[in-house]
């Protein structure tokens, strides 16, 4: 259970779905090393326990995420080094959940109300789902202070076209919920009034499937994503064989042919063994 005080909070729905919710508005849910570190904790707790089948990551107060917490890296310019430990920890520390999002065996859905800028935007571009409301901006403003958004760079680039990106990251313009889903960095808008359901609805339609088989998707499509064409059609063959072979698949399939609702094993997530 987790406390009104906590800056992450941590919920866990009956259906197996798990609320991450950042609860720092005072600093605008920046990502401190504290919320940095909990979030890879939550992460890292979401990707084994096996209740766990679905993760929304969601934020209270008006900013759904700031970004890195300034104030925080300012006071370490102080040190002998001119803060470089520091810069280098903290850097290291959020690409760390940035890539906990993307290697969970489980579907990460991002909440988004309020703005995401910088690493804010970082993070939701590295959920594998996003829905967010009307009220909803987005950015990359480093260049604006004399800090290109190098690392929210790498994600945002991997959800958008180069055009889009380099758009976003070269002028620092914040740009609306609408626009965000036209360059695909979202997936969805809402009602601000109907954003929550409207997340609830998809993971509990995605929680009900095979997390055996969600498990095998989410890593194959992050694999071949950044394979040539050849390469990746063999390793999404050998990754459907694989799959083919799994107990969930020959429940599922005769399921659909016997025309019944199939009931799922799970079987364990997906290991780390490679294809």
């Amino acid at each position: 259970m987790t406390k009104a005080t906590d800056i992450l909070l941590r919920d866990l729905e009956p259906d197996g779905i798990l609320r991450l919710t950042l609860n720092d508005a005072g600093k605008r849910n920046a990502l401190s090393v504290a919320m940095l570190t909990q979030l890879a904790d939550a992460l890292a707790e979401a990707a084994v326990n096996r209740e766990v089948r679905v993760v929304v990551l969601a934020a209270k107060g008006s900013a759904f995420c700031a970004g890195h917490d300034l104030k925080e890296l300012t006071i370490h310019r102080a040190a002998s080094d001119g803060g470089r430990a520091f810069f280098t920890q903290v850097m290291a520390l959020c690409s760390g959940v940035m890539q906990a999002i993307v290697t969970c065996p489980k579907p990460v859905i991002g909440e988004v109300t309020g703005i995401a800028t910088a690493a804010g935007c970082q993070l939701v571009a590295s959920c594998d789902l996003a829905v967010a409301s009307h009220s909803a901006q987005f950015s990359t403003p480093g260049v604006h202070i004399g800090l290109f958004c190098s690392t929210p760079m790498v994600a945002l680039s991997r959800n958008v076209s180069q055009k889009h990106a380099m758009e976003m990251l070269l002028t620092g313009d914040m740009i609306a919920a609408s626009r965000a889903a036209e360059i695909g960095l979202i997936n969805s808008v809402a009602a601000p009034e109907d954003l929550h359901q409207t997340v609830m609805d998809m993971a509990r339609k995605i929680a009900s499937k095979s997390s055996k088989t969600l498990a095998i998707g989410k890593r194959a499509f992050y694999e071949q994503r950044e394979m040539p064409l050849t390469k990746a059609y063999e390793y999404a063959s050998k990754v459907m064989v694989e799959n083919m072979l799994t107990r969930d698949a020959e429940e599922g399939i005769g399921a659909f042919i016997e025309k019944r609702v199939p009931e799922w094993e799970d079987e364990g997530d997906c290991d780390d063994k490679p294809l």
